[in-house]
């Protein structure tokens, strides 16, 4: 569980990438400047962590690109204190970017490898979520929303409804819709039964899997 000098420069170089992409949020770059991205994935890739791209890790699943994971949060807006649900643990690099920027993390895995392997693996690295549930995300956590904000970390084909009904009045849900590729989608709840929708191009991500059990 290494971080070395050099680690440290990698890190760096990785932020003014995606700082020269367009991400603008301060925190969100400090976060990525932060969190040692190399120590979430298989040693045999250790030359990648720093590039800006999406790796493969256990169970068919990737550890997404940098870029995404950075632009993803930035639409959250996340404060500190903000109760969030995260739909997709994977390697729990997203997790602890939220964590890092003091959300409390809610956080739903369906591959019981990954849930396993992450379970015991954040709390290592000092990232504490509140919950990490084995389980399917397709349902969202009912009982502990509302929640300021979801992320779902993998490309959905369409909305889940009980994600949109969890989320807060004023609260956030950043989604990937779509089949092949998605269109990175962010709805704000305004009421009720209001949301307005924007849509922020296309990114591509594996598939959010349904639970057929």
């Amino acid at each position: 569980m290494k971080d070395t000098f050099k680690h440290k420069g990698l890190r760096q170089q990785l932020v003014n990438i995606i700082e020269a992409k367009g991400i603008k949020d301060e925190k969100v770059l400090k976060a990525i400047g932060k969190i040692p991205r190399h120590l979430f994935m298989d040693s045999g890739f250790l030359d990648h962590a720093y590039q800006d791209k999406a790796f493969p890790i256990a169970a068919d699943q990737t550890i997404s690109q940098p870029y995404t994971v950075a632009f993803q949060t930035e639409l959250l807006e996340v404060k500190p204190g903000d109760k969030i649900l995260e739909i997709g643990t994977g390697s729990g690099y997203q997790t602890a970017v939220l964590c890092e920027l003091g959300a409390k993390v809610f956080s739903i895995e369906r591959q019981l490898e990954l849930f396993k392997k992450t379970s015991k693996f954040l709390p290592k690295l000092g990232y504490r979520a509140k919950k990490l549930i084995f389980g399917d995300g397709y349902k969202g956590l009912k009982e502990e929303a509302p929640f300021d904000s979801i992320i779902v970390t993998a490309g959905a084909p369409f909305v889940p409804k009980p994600l949109l009904s969890q989320l807060k009045i004023g609260g956030r849900l950043v989604i990937p819709v779509g089949d092949d590729v998605q269109v990175m989608t962010l709805f704000i709840r305004k009421g009720p039964k209001e949301f307005e929708q924007q849509e922020y191009g296309e990114f591509r991500f594996v598939p959010l899997l349904e639970d057929k059990n």
